[in-house]
């Protein structure tokens, strides 16, 4: 069997050779299909202290069952999730500490991946392997952010979303499918005609139009959007704020322009903002989304596939920022 492992300190991954371990009884053992890779993978690969298998995304067939596990078996269709332990309710540091790809918990890019069987979740079965690996991280923060906040948003509402990667696009399928009004800003026409494509109803290129906090007050008559999936951090945050109405919501997912910057906490009190930070889902949330895309039968945009043995590849293209949706790995042993 064959896994990539991080390089600690190198900002490198190889692939190595590796004997599954013996299953325990409250184990599964998956046959990995296909992986996809985050922003978040990028930044491990650059600050990892120990050598980990990266990847917290990926799909899989089950091939072996321990004794004791009772809603898998042999053959069936998963993902595991990005936290293992995260069942339900609220995070907290000790479920935060072990999240997969990172630190001392083996991520998804080997091609048996071995675990609790508590950690894996039956997929939606219209959607196929390389589809359904963009769950676990993009998939269900875009869900999370909307519908699983204690404000969540409600047919009608405007959702302000920026670029247009994995969270993003996801985002705007889910606005199109629950009934929002849905402005996405990018710096790409190309990207911002895809978006139109995928449902989203206002679009703003932020090169040409550097202002588009007022823009988007401007689409909602100076109200302001109800909720904005802030993925840029320190240097979108302040015209996110501008841009919420009175009680409106921020969801904080990402740190795309750094996480150095002064931020105005002025707009926050004055408007009654709510700010959320958003770190992927339980595995209760995780089941939810799985039944709304069920319902509304959603595809996931996948921008570029790269095989098993291209991971670095994978990489420089994540890299790039020249996708629209996400980008996989399939694994065909």
């Amino acid at each position: 069997m064959k896994q990539y492992q991080i390089k600690p300190r190198q900002d490198a991954i190889e692939l190595v050779d590796f004997t599954p371990q013996t299953l325990a009884a409250d184990e599964i053992r998956v046959e990995l299909k296909a992986a996809s890779i985050n922003y978040r993978d990028l930044v491990t690969r650059q600050v990892t202290k120990q050598s980990v298998v990266p990847f917290s995304d990926g799909s899989g067939k089950v091939i072996e069952v321990g004794a004791n596990v009772s809603d898998f078996k042999v053959g069936d269709k998963v993902i595991g999730l990005f936290f293992p332990d995260w069942m339900d309710g609220s995070l907290n540091a000790k479920l935060f500490s072990n999240s997969r790809g990172a630190g001392n918990c083996d991520g998804m890019l080997s091609q048996q991946i071995t675990g609790n069987a508590d950690g894996f979740i039956k997929f939606p079965e219209y959607l196929n392997y390389q589809q359904a690996s963009t769950l676990p991280c993009a998939g269900v923060t875009a869900w999370h952010a909307l519908f699983e906040i204690p404000q969540p948003t409600k047919k009608g509402q405007t959702v302000l979303i920026q670029g247009t990667g994995g969270v993003s696009v996801f985002a705007i399928q889910l606005a199109a499918a629950f009934g929002l009004n849905s402005i996405v800003i990018s710096s790409s026409d190309e990207k911002l005609e895809q978006a139109k494509a995928l449902g989203a109803t206002h679009t703003i290129n932020y090169v040409e139009t550097p202002d588009w906090d007022q823009a988007a007050l401007a689409i909602t008559n100076g109200i302001g959007v109800d909720i904005v999936l802030e993925v840029g951090g320190a240097g979108t945050l302040e015209k996110s704020l501008n841009a919420l109405k009175v009680n409106g919501v921020i969801s904080l997912i990402g740190i795309l322009t750094g996480i150095e910057g002064k931020i105005n906490p002025f707009p926050i009190l004055t408007k009654s903002l709510r700010v959320f930070g958003i770190y992927v889902a339980s595995k209760a949330m995780q089941s939810r989304f799985h039944q709304a895309l069920t319902e509304h039968q959603i595809i996931p945009v996948i921008s570029k596939t790269f095989e098993f043995e291209q991971a670095d590849d994978a990489y420089l293209y994540q890299k790039s920022a020249k996708h629209f949706g996400k980008i996989v790995i399939t694994n065909n042993p």
